[in-house]
């Protein structure tokens, strides 16, 4: 299952650990995902969403 936000489509980021001795190596900033589930056309269904998707309420949550 890839790293993706369902309805935005927000993935990973890429960028640098930097140590105090201002050593570089990289690493991947990833996004902070939800499994839940949420009413579409086809009926109910579980997917991977960001937080700021449910918080901005751009998915309609199942009860």
């Amino acid at each position: 299952m890839a790293n993706f936000c369902y309805v935005c489509g927000k993935g990973p980021g890429v960028g640098n650990h930097v140590s105090n001795a201002n050593n570089k190596r990289k690493r991947r900033f990833m996004p902070n995902l939800q499994r839940v589930k949420i009413v579409e056309d086809s009926g109910r269904r579980r997917v991977r969403v960001c937080t700021r998707c449910i918080k901005a309420g751009k998915v309609v949550k199942a009860s």
